[in-house]
């Protein structure tokens, strides 16, 4: 199943809804798709949708979703992280009056420089990085450990290093 979301931002993110149905009317996708298709008007033909999902919907969604495909905000990409998946992300492009300035964009130049993600900004582009995800993602360096134990485990250390300073 792929899983695509475009978050709760009131503008529209047509071109990437579009994009996605004509692909699976196409049968270039040949799995279930799930779109949270936000404030988009355009209503797919071709995939399961919902304008808002619930916050325990996003997580059943991106816990089942073979590929997750996002917008460039940094919740929707860390939620596919945690749950040990490379997201696609598309960022919104205030060219096509999908957001008011180009963070998403930088923000996604800045992870697929670190090779965290795939990103996609053309989204003619769309439809290879789908028919050839497996091999994109073997170029990607993504470590899953939470930072969370790295954290606990050195707060430890200097918790433990202080008592013995006692």
């Amino acid at each position: 199943m792929i899983f695509v979301t475009v978050g709760t931002h009131e503008q529209s993110f047509i071109r990437l809804i579009k994009k996605i149905d004509e692909l699976k009317g196409k049968k270039i996708i040949d799995e279930d798709v799930f779109v949270q298709k936000g404030f988009t008007d355009y209503k797919p033909k071709y995939c399961q949708y919902k304008d808002m999902i619930s916050f325990q919907e996003m997580n059943e969604f991106s816990c089942n979703a073979r590929i997750i495909i996002t917008h460039g905000g940094p919740g929707s990409i860390m939620l596919a992280w945690q749950y040990n998946k490379i997201p696609i992300v598309v960022p919104r492009n205030p060219k096509y009056g999908e957001h008011v300035d180009e963070h998403q964009i930088l923000f996604t130049k800045r992870l697929e420089k670190l090779r965290k993600i795939i990103a996609v900004y053309d989204i003619d582009d769309l439809a290879d990085i789908l028919i050839n995800y497996n091999n994109y993602i073997k170029e990607i360096n993504i470590d899953f450990k939470s930072n969370t134990i790295n954290f606990c485990n050195k707060l430890d250390k200097i918790v433990n290093n202080l008592l013995k300073i006692r």
